[in-house]
């Protein structure tokens, strides 16, 4: 698949991005400044493995015109004037958010928006023509990158369009993680949730990579 992934020079997105590319998708990095993704994905390609595609980077419109399916992994600050930039390339396309409504200098508490979840404003925003799926919120960006690392954690995905779910189950897989339906797109609001939580006991425990595991599945889930 063509994946742009806004904020992609972010830990998150870095990560993310270098095991799709790995997996032999087309990874475009988007930033607010188009040198700034072109720069994070010359360094992206140099890690990456030389049978894999090249990833690119530009500014974000264009990678969003460019791409089959995007992801949102800006600070959630950032969320709405973005969504803002690249709304009307949106229409039609899956946006998958891994946004977090932390706010600083709490970042370990848990804040719920005006809407429930993150997922669930971008949803308002853009309206029934752009499926809103939320997954990868709770993935350690730490050992994304770390390509022959099992990550052991599970990627819970929300969302109310049963096709953009599958699509975000198969880049789970593609990224070595299991991705598991955690139902309809108000349920991100404990998705999203989790993530501050999990910062709070990656410190309490001096760690960088704590993360959900699902027990009692079967093993082919």
């Amino acid at each position: 698949m063509k994946i742009a992934i806004l904020g992609g020079t972010g830990p998150e997105g870095q990560g993310l991005g270098m095991r799709w590319a790995a997996a032999g998708h087309e990874v475009w990095i988007g930033s607010r400044q188009a040198e700034r993704g072109a720069q994070v994905a010359g360094e992206l390609n140099a890690l990456l493995p030389a049978s894999a595609p090249r990833v690119r980077g530009a500014g974000n419109l264009e990678v969003t015109e460019a791409a089959e399916v995007v992801v949102m992994s800006v600070p959630y600050q950032a969320q709405r004037p973005t969504l803002e930039t690249v709304a009307p390339a949106l229409r039609g396309k899956l946006l998958i958010s891994v946004v977090v409504p932390l706010q600083p200098p709490k970042v370990s508490h848990v804040w719920v928006p005006p809407a429930g979840s993150a997922a669930q404003e971008a949803q308002q925003q853009l309206g029934d023509s752009v499926p809103v799926v939320a997954a990868f919120q709770n993935v350690s960006a730490v050992l994304l990158k770390e390509l022959d690392h099992v990550v052991e954690c599970d990627v819970l995905i929300c969302g109310d369009d049963r096709a953009g779910k599958e699509v975000a189950a198969r880049l789970s897989r593609d990224a070595g993680l299991r991705g598991i339906d955690a139902g309809p797109l108000q349920n991100a609001v404990v998705v999203e949730g989790l993530t501050a939580m999990l910062i709070g006991i990656n410190k309490r425990a001096k760690i960088k990579h704590a993360g959900i595991r699902i027990t009692g599945l079967p093993d082919d889930y």
